[in-house]
């Protein structure tokens, strides 16, 4: 087959991009590197893949322009990609917070968007690198599988997160060589970690949760959702989607009693649990290895009657207003997403085409847009991928 388009990458927005193009009659090439397509969705929700969120916005979106991803959102929302799971009679549930995930596995995603792409003419070849792409009249892409020309080429080669499935730096070097600018990348949705100090008190706490928790960054922004303690720090959905608004050398704040006042909640247990123990009480709250470690940091004694103002204050702080400067998080190893990635200034909204290269187009985890947690990121590379699938 001489292809007119070739798209570098069968993740999430390579596949859909494919069968998007395929539905115009469109000739489309797909190459991965590794033996095998889709890794990120078959690993993705504890393998049942939550494919995409009922509540997807604009505003749940991290990017340099924050309205880039307004264009594809609407064109190719999660209602459409609903229409596409129940057309192959895939089951599913919404978890928590509008999160869709199969009934039974993520691989019923990823054998739909392979049954879409035959349907439609797509050919899709494993195990097969990219060493070069050139422009002249056509592009002329270098493979371990030979020369490959085409019309139009799509990067959809994701970021650097998790690399023990392929994550590789090459979009980007793609991206650079053709002139395209690139926002410096990090990890996302990704377990923050203590530095010893700190883990000092906190190491014994691994798998302690506590649900619900308020954590809040530096910038105001917010997520009440469960925080799990580790062996290297704090993790759990709120601590995952803070990551993202965290800068390193920036506190998070972490409120375990979000919607009380702690203050006034210890002083009324100081009235009416006078003997009890402070971690007992604690304990109404947080689990009780956690009340017990927040007692012997803060060196409480006595009974619930026998705490000053003053202590009763520091308690308070440390289970409404736990600032805490984590040392960094555990990168790209178990990170989720990579934020940052190709400018957007520099591809069109409506077509993912780079704007001074006619037929390069960037989609899904590359480009500099990156969702929240509970599929979100999915939703983007869905939309990303249909949106340069009618064009490319």
């Amino acid at each position: 087959m001489t292809p007119d388009v070739v798209i570098i990458g069968a993740g999430a927005a390579g596949l859909m991009c494919a069968i998007a193009a395929g539905q115009r009659g469109r000739r489309v090439l797909v190459l991965e590197h590794t033996d095998k397509i889709a890794e990120k969705i078959r690993i993705s929700g504890g393998g049942r893949c939550n494919f995409t969120n009922l509540h997807c916005a604009p505003d749940r979106y991290l990017s340099q322009n924050p309205h880039f991803c307004r264009s594809a959102l609407s064109r190719y929302t999660q209602h459409d990609f609903i229409a596409l799971v129940a057309k192959h009679g895939i089951a599913y549930h919404e978890k928590t917070l509008g999160q869709l995930f199969c009934d039974h596995s993520a691989g019923d995603i990823i054998n739909a968007l392979l049954k879409d792409c035959k349907e439609v003419g797509v050919e899709i070849r494993t195990g097969t690198s990219v060493s070069s792409i050139k422009k002249e009249d056509t592009f002329i892409i270098e493979s371990s599988a030979g020369k490959i020309e085409a019309e139009s080429v799509v990067i959809a080669t994701g970021g650097l997160s998790i690399p023990k499935i392929g994550a590789t730096p090459f979009g980007y070097e793609i991206a650079k060589q053709f002139g395209l600018g690139i926002i410096p990348t990090r990890a996302g949705l990704v377990p923050l970690t203590f530095d010893p100090h700190i883990l000092d008190h906190t190491k014994a706490l691994s798998g302690v949760a506590v649900d619900p928790a308020r954590v809040k960054s530096e910038d105001g922004m917010h997520f009440d959702e469960a925080i799990l303690f580790t062996h290297r720090g704090v993790s759990g959905p709120a601590i995952l989607q803070i990551s993202s608004y965290w800068e390193p050398g920036q506190a998070v704040s972490i409120n375990m009693m979000p919607g009380q006042d702690a203050l006034e909640w210890l002083k009324e247990k100081r009235k009416t649990s006078a003997k009890s123990q402070p971690h007992t009480v604690l304990a109404d709250v947080v689990p009780s290895r956690l009340a017990q470690t927040i007692c012997d940091e803060i060196a409480v004694q006595g009974r619930m009657a026998d705490q000053s103002d003053k202590v009763l204050q520091t308690l308070a702080i440390r289970l409404g207003a736990w600032a805490v400067k984590p040392s960094g998080s555990e990168g790209y190893r178990t990170a989720e997403v990579t934020l940052g990635g190709v400018d957007t200034n520099d591809l069109s909204s409506k077509t993912m085409e780079a704007k001074a290269v006619p037929g390069l187009f960037f989609i899904g985890e590359v480009v500099d847009v990156t969702g929240h947690l509970g599929g979100f990121n999915f939703q983007w590379a869905w939309a990303s991928g249909w949106c340069a699938g009618q064009y490319a």
